[in-house]
């Protein structure tokens, strides 16, 4: 772990809906679970919620010891609604007076507890709670693609988008869920932690293929991390770090204990690019967010990313991408 200042707490409560699908739950929370082990900025305080203390699963495990709905959140709070299955191992199609009472409370506590300050999240059809209690009235939104027709019955005023795996609007997050609960996780530790964290979370879950809302890619942040190689990997956590540094293969050569020549032999090796190529590729990861993040001009990106001059970020930024950086800020 690192630093040593007090964390900011940001307090998470997870919905249980009836039927929960448990990789709706298990996989973004174990996102924060190891964010909370990786570093000291920020501490995610998990509460599960919800109107039954015990709640049946989708493969038919029993998940007890849910809190009741909070009558109201603190601010900064960090609501996630999990998704369900339409059936579990157990039981049918159809739902119980019991799971359509339970689901109809969770919508009127919706209406009640979300107000400006409180970021909603929700993990696939878990969308399908949100529209209905209007959380996502007139926001752009996803959910998993079984739950699309729903989704834009329940939410008419809404931009529903197909084929995303996550989509933030303003204090609205949705995702494709499933797997792609872990990729919104990872986007909101990345926003409250760092890349670095985030990067060692995926790095753990052993998911190479961190990917972007609306770019199913690998992202640049994990390229060439798919090894096992303990000084290769410091080195790639320094840069991601701090991109900006002035990263040379003699710097990076004495962090790891390696000469330089030994260091570029061994990168070569594990991850298919220079040393030279991972820190411009970095480089051009932080300023692709910058533009898409703030209304810096090309310079100051250019500068804040680690390059001498605007020219040279659109140097290494076009042997990475088709369309030049001016065009990134609008399409992001």
């Amino acid at each position: 772990m690192t630093d040593s200042a007090q964390p900011l707490d940001i307090p998470v409560f997870v919905v249980v809906p009836p039927r929960v699908l448990l990789l709706d739950v298990a996989g973004p929370i174990e996102v924060l679970r190891k964010a909370n082990l990786e570093q000291n900025r920020v501490r995610f305080t998990v509460t599960y919620i919800g109107p039954s203390s015990t709640v049946g699963s989708s493969i038919a495990l029993a998940v007890t010891g849910v809190a009741p709905l909070p009558e109201r959140l603190p601010d900064g709070a960090l609501v996630v609604i999990a998704g369900s299955a339409d059936a579990s191992m157990e039981n049918g199609l159809e739902h119980s007076e019991r799971e359509c009472a339970d689901e109809a409370a969770i919508v009127e506590w919706l209406r009640r507890a979300i107000r400006p300050g409180i970021r909603l999240a929700s993990i696939c059809s878990g969308a399908l709670l949100a529209a209905e209690a209007g959380m996502l009235d007139d926001c752009d939104c996803t959910t998993h693609h079984g739950c699309m027709e729903d989704l834009i019955r329940l939410a008419p005023t809404a931009r529903v988008r197909e084929n995303r795996l996550y989509v933030e609007d303003g204090e609205r997050l949705t995702s494709a869920g499933i797997t792609a609960g872990i990729d919104l996780m990872l986007h909101i530790v990345a926003e409250a932690a760092g890349h670095a964290c985030a990067v060692a979370v995926a790095r753990y879950l052993v998911v190479y293929l961190r990917r972007g809302g609306s770019d199913p890619q690998l992202s640049p942040w994990l390229e060439g991390r798919n090894h096992i190689h303990p000084v290769i990997h410091r080195v790639q956590d320094a840069v991601v770090a701090d991109p900006a540094q002035d990263w040379s293969v003699a710097a990076l050569a004495r962090l790891s204990g390696a000469s330089p020549r030994n260091l570029s032999r061994l990168f070569n090796e594990q991850t298919g690019m220079s040393v030279t190529d991972f820190v411009n590729r970095m480089r051009v990861a932080l300023a692709r967010e910058m533009l898409a993040g703030s209304r810096l001009d090309m310079e100051a990106v250019a500068m804040r990313a680690g390059f001498g001059s605007a020219r040279q970020l659109r140097r290494a930024w076009n042997r990475l991408h088709e369309s030049p950086p001016s065009t990134a800020r609008s399409r992001l």
